[in-house]
């Protein structure tokens, strides 16, 4: 990912989720919202050694189903979340590094349905990193996805 100019950020990024093994996932980056929240499936909850760990499947593309991640972190804990529509729900929480530009960082993620959602990711404001701003009418200020046109991510 290239070196973002001055802190600026678009309300619409591609990040990469390197500990859960995705290359790169498009995200709104959503002031309004406090927490990050990513779309999961299969969702299953196992305890090891004392430890709660979650295992899950990421769908990094928002237009194929093709490209499936599954994915393992430990669980942080549950978190009451009101979604979009306004409906409060329980979700599980992880903590994970977020590469954003030339930035990482550990963001906590809670694991959502967004089946009916236009990004797959979306970046709470607690993940920008401090001293970003976000720049409402820019998109990919970081840079792309080098694998778009493969799964049907070009731009409409």
């Amino acid at each position: 990912m290239s070196k973002t100019k001055g802190g600026e950020i678009g309300w619409r990024e591609y990040l990469a989720l390197p500990e859960l093994g995705v290359d790169s996932i498009k995200a709104k980056v959503d002031t309004g919202a406090l927490t990050s929240a990513i779309h999961a499936t299969d969702i299953q909850v196992s305890t090891v050694d004392g430890d709660s760990w979650v295992e899950f499947t990421v769908l990094p593309s928002q237009f194929s189903d093709a490209l499936t991640t599954r994915c393992r972190a430990l669980l942080v804990g549950y978190r009451k979340v009101r979604n979009s529509g306004g409906v409060q729900d329980e979700r599980a929480v992880i903590a994970t590094k977020v590469a954003i530009g030339d930035q990482v960082r550990t963001i906590e993620l809670t694991l959502a349905s967004r089946t009916n959602m236009r990004f797959r990711m979306l970046l709470g404001r607690s993940g920008i990193p401090d001293g970003y701003h976000v720049i409402p009418g820019k998109s990919y200020l970081l840079g792309g996805f080098k694998g778009a046109h493969e799964f049907g991510e070009e731009e409409e």
